[in-house]
C-alpha cells in the first residue's frame, strides 16, 4: 500500500514539475513580447498573464506540499539494490 502511495507521489511530483516549468517558460515569453516600454516600473498582470502568474504561484505551493509529504519518513528509507560497477564492468 505504501509503495503505491510513494510512487504516485512521484508521479504527481513529476508531472507538477513538467507544468512548472512549461509555466515559467511561458511567462518568459510574454515577458520579451511585451513593448520595450522601460518608463515603467511596473505594470499590472492582466487577463491570460495574470492567471498564468497565479497558477504558478499555486502550483508552486503544491509542489512544495507534494515534496515535503514525499519525504516523511512514514515511506522508509531506499533500499540500496546492488553495487553499479558490475553493470559497468560489463559493458
Amino acid at each position: 500500500m505504501q509503495s503505491a502511495i510513494q510512487t504516485s507521489l512521484f508521479i504527481a511530483l513529476i508531472l507538477l514539475s513538467s507544468v512548472l516549468i512549461f509555466l515559467v517558460i511561458v511567462q518568459g515569453r510574454t515577458a520579451g513580447m511585451q513593448s520595450r516600454d522601460t518608463s515603467s516600473v511596473y505594470r499590472t498582470k492582466r487577463g491570460l498573464e495574470k492567471t498564468i502568474h497565479q497558477a504558478t504561484i499555486v502550483l508552486g505551493i503544491i509542489f512544495l506540499v507534494v515534496s515535503l509529504i514525499a519525504s516523511l519518513p512514514i515511506f522508509g528509507t531506499a533500499e540500496p539494490t546492488g553495487s553499479v560497477l558490475p553493470l559497468l564492468a560489463w559493458a
